[in-house]
């Protein structure tokens, strides 16, 4: 195993004029639909002269709580000891946002990866569905709109700044759309009735502790920490927007590359991401799964969370193999509408093969109900 260096953005990261920052949002959201209107021709994959088993797999993954499947998984070493059979290398690699894991997929430097939505229906689109697929749910839940303490209503929020981890990603799209529903206007390029500024986590921390923004819609452990570091309060838990509380945090996404020579790979790796699982999910498990979180965090970005903080956290998540493919269904509509993503007609159609996931678990419990893709691939 060779793990490679963080690509997380420093939080000391350079603050530029706002017209700067406007024209940059500009250029960067006519980049991505010219990158999105001349994605390739769809392409259907085939597992038509496949080897079998990869003599390696790179996985992916963020130094982030809402990936705790890969956290518990790299710290107990089970990726490892379900590929040792096949005589695969497991190779990590650690992200910081997930547009740098759908380049990586493109460049053909990663076989698979825990990923957010936003970023995953990205890959997908913008390369007219031949790049990615998902292949399960890991977690759900553990995002949340945390403000000042003198905000006590969505109305209240005309006028204020709000940040985002990322322009179009999950928490982006997720605070455009409801912000939207609730007749407060938000532009691209900043301004609107809610000025909502993409900004990396740890630098919106501090911008929130000196009230130089007004509040964050952030995943955790940000908003434990916006909320127990930074004084902040929950004004929206995310989850509430969503059909019986429950969005897609995390999936696990492959390319179709490697789901195409590499069955046998694909069938090792969902064996050890639905072990992991039932792991974290075990109540006994619970200070094993805390201690190997702030156990991997210590190794990728040199710190552990404060105790109250991954508590909280912790009490915000829930890992699950259910990719939720209605939810979404629904985030992409939500940033065709907004702007920020621009689907052709045939939609998503293909992005989800959940053959082997549902395989797997019907072996376990013949009385399992197998997850659905709602016409949206293989289920």
């Amino acid at each position: 195993m060779s793990n490679t260096p963080s690509c997380q953005q420093s939080p000391h990261r350079q603050r530029h004029p706002q017209g700067f920052r406007t024209l940059l949002a500009v250029v960067l959201v006519s980049l991505f639909f010219f990158v999105v209107g001349c994605g390739g021709s769809k392409t259907k994959y085939s597992v038509s002269g496949a080897s079998g088993a990869a003599k390696k797999i790179r996985i992916g993954y963020f130094a982030n709580v809402t990936h705790v499947t890969a956290l518990v998984g790299i710290q107990e070493k089970i990726f490892e000891r379900y590929f040792a059979n096949d005589k695969t290398n497991v190779e990590f690699v650690v992200f910081g946002a997930g547009t740098s894991v759908v380049e990586a997929m493109k460049g053909g430097s990663l076989d698979v990866s825990y990923l957010g939505p936003s970023p995953a229906i990205l890959g997908y689109v913008s390369t007219g569905g031949s790049l990615l697929r998902i292949i399960a749910g890991a977690v759900q839940n553990g995002a949340q709109l945390v403000v000042h303490p003198s905000i006590n209503s969505i109305a209240d929020l005309k006028g204020k700044t709000i940040a985002t981890p990322q322009l179009g990603n999950t928490q982006d799209v997720a605070a455009r759309a409801y912000f939207s529903r609730h007749g407060l206007t938000t532009k691209i390029s900043g301004g609107g009735d809610v000025n909502i500024a993409p900004t990396e986590n740890a630098t919106g921390l501090h911008l929130f502790k000196d009230k130089k923004i007004d509040g964050a819609w952030v995943p955790e452990p940000w908003a434990s920490r916006l909320v127990l570091e930074g004084g902040g309060k929950v004004l929206v838990d995310e989850k509430t927007m969503w059909p019986n509380n429950k969005f897609l945090a995390t999936g696990l996404v492959a390319t179709t590359t490697f789901l195409e020579k590499y069955p046998i790979s694909i069938a090792t790796l969902l064996k050890a991401h639905i072990d992991i699982n039932n792991f974290i999910a075990t109540t006994n498990n619970v200070a094993k799964v805390k201690a190997d979180i702030q156990a991997e965090l210590l190794a990728r970005i040199g710190k552990e969370l404060d105790r109250k903080v991954l508590d909280r956290a912790w009490a915000n998540i829930a890992v699950s193999n259910d990719p939720l493919a209605k939810a979404l269904a629904k985030s992409a509509d939500d940033a065709s509408r907004l702007g920020l993503l621009r689907l052709s007609t045939k939609g998503l159609s293909e992005i989800f093969d959940l053959t082997e996931l549902n395989k797997l678990l019907l072996k376990d419990d013949p009385n399992f109900i197998k997850y659905s893709a709602f016409a949206m691939g293989v289920d």
